[in-house]
């Protein structure tokens, strides 16, 4: 169970990411002050703020605590789910009792930082904290090859196949963008943690302007994560007995269900990238763990809250559609306003998403004491890659925490890869499977990637052969490209449009 949680914002002063974090622990931990001694361990999620290599020992120390395990994980916005569906499975099994999960993110200070030329804080000088979670590289050498590195980059790929597939230009799929991401600024408007909290009209969110540049089509600024703010968040989790002895039980938000996936790792050895096999095997992994707690069926339909991960649109629409959820969902899909508006910690937002999810369960638990309110969070890393989903609920499952099983429908997914190719031996004609341009701040095209599809089935991330190809992809409708053939250099990954 969930017995507290702690969230602050800084946008004033200077600070470091083990001082904001330790502002949100505290939070935490005054919530349930008998359980500040038995905290058992300390997990940090991997902080991309600069801080040295034993960030739980640091926040330990500060704290005044002395857990027997201390950790940090890898890369990843799925880190903060994953790490209580594994202390969820701890406390189930009775290796553990209480746990400390926090993260953090001061980029705005380093920033401010650096451009006054200050130096960043010292760190302790401590051994490095073991490393948890998968440390695998959110690209290949496929990916990499034409600068296909982040993000922002990426996922615009995944939102062209969702426009082409629904018969959208570029102006009509940011209309749709602006009506799904409009709701989540009315919720990030009232959240006191907000980054942003500023209600914006569909028409702010989708429609070019000097202040809402395109950043990579068909994506504007108002529709990508914010990732410089000073954010910090603490959740702690123990053991019904533990919330027993510390005087809490009556603050527990129950940990029903959790699992992962993985989707094929590679962008490019994607089959479709419009659709997410891996969210939709978690989430029936998900919902089968619950009803088997429950002793009765539990589906999406019976959670009232719901915490979709959206670092970009693409990413909750490839979720709501695997999840069975409707993007004008009367419920939201957001509890905090998501990561353009909330803001967008690093590793580090869901925890925020889960703080918010199980403070606001609490609320309704007071209200609907003897029946079961539900929440769903999902954490998501990479490139729609690695996937946690968590299911929450105000009174306790009925036959204990059941963690989802996936491992055979992994098998599946990976097994699903499409073969990739780096270069061809000689030119050939491919099919674009999805593509997107990235503009600068005036507007101009700097890098055009594509996803191809060659006669025999295997897949290549290209990019553009010369400036001439760029311009014309710059003057070209992206979405209407998808399907449509393009001629790849032989050598290095390069292509030119051809007529059709």
């Amino acid at each position: 169970m969930i017995v507290a949680s702690g969230q602050c914002l800084e946008r004033d002063e200077l600070v470091t990411p083990i001082g904001l974090m330790t502002r949100a622990s505290e939070e935490a931990l005054s919530a349930a002050p008998r359980l500040r001694a038995h905290v058992q361990q300390v997990s940090v999620v991997g902080i991309m703020s600069a801080t040295g290599p034993a960030p739980a020992s640091e926040l330990a120390t500060r704290l005044g605590i002395a857990p027997a395990r201390r950790e940090v994980t890898t890369i990843g916005g799925n880190s903060p789910q994953w790490l209580v569906g594994r202390a969820a499975q701890a406390i189930a099994a009775g290796d553990l009792d209480v746990a400390l999960i926090a993260g953090v993110e001061t980029i705005r200070s380093q920033r401010a930082r650096r451009r006054a030329g200050a130096p960043l804080p010292d760190d302790a000088d401590l051994p490095p904290d073991p490393v948890v979670g998968d440390a695998t590289p959110g690209v290949t050498a496929a990916e990499a090859a034409i600068g296909l590195l982040l993000p922002v980059h990426v996922y615009p790929l995944f939102e062209n196949t969702l426009a082409a597939r629904a018969g959208r230009d570029l102006d009509g799929q940011r209309r749709v963008i602006g009506r799904v991401f409009a709701p989540f600024t009315e919720v990030a408007a009232t959240h006191p943690a907000a980054w942003f909290p500023i209600r914006r009209t569909p028409e702010e969110i989708a429609n070019p302007s000097s202040g809402n540049r395109v950043v990579a089509e068909p994506y504007t600024k108002l529709m990508s994560a914010f990732l410089g703010s000073d954010q910090a968040a603490a959740l702690l989790v123990c053991s019904l007995a533990a919330a027993r002895r510390a005087g809490v039980a009556d603050r527990a938000v129950f940990v029903w269900a959790a699992t992962e996936t993985t989707e094929v790792w590679a962008p490019t050895a994607r089959p479709d990238p419009g659709r997410s096999p891996a969210i939709a095997a978690a989430g029936r992994a998900l919902f089968d763990a619950a009803s088997q707690t429950a002793g009765t069926a539990v589906t999406v339909d019976d959670v009232e809250l719901v915490d979709l991960y959206s670092c970009f649109p693409s990413a909750v629409e490839l979720a709501a559609a695997a999840l069975g959820l409707s993007l004008d969902d009367s419920r939201h899909l957001t509890v905090t306003g998501g990561l353009p508006y909330f803001g967008g910690p690093g590793n580090n937002y869901a925890t925020h998403g889960i703080a918010t999810l199980t403070d606001r369960l609490r609320g309704a638990g007071r209200h609907h004491p003897t029946r079961p309110v539900l929440g769903l969070a999902t954490g998501l890393g990479w490139f729609a890659t690695k996937h946690a989903l968590g299911l929450y609920g105000t009174v306790p499952p009925p036959k204990g925490f059941v963690h989802g099983d996936t491992v055979e429908d992994q098998r599946v997914i990976d097994t699903s890869a499409v073969p990739v190719v780096p270069e061809l031996p000689r030119p050939a004609t491919a099919t674009v499977v999805t593509a997107t341009v990235v503009r600068d701040r005036e507007g101009i095209p700097t890098a055009a990637p594509l996803i191809a599809r060659l006669a025999d089935g295997a897949q290549m991330a290209a990019s553009p052969a010369d400036d001439v190809t760029l311009t014309e992809m710059g003057a070209r409708d992206v979405p209407s490209l998808v399907g449509s053939p393009v001629r790849i250099e032989a050598g290095p990954a390069r292509y030119r449009l051809v007529d059709h």
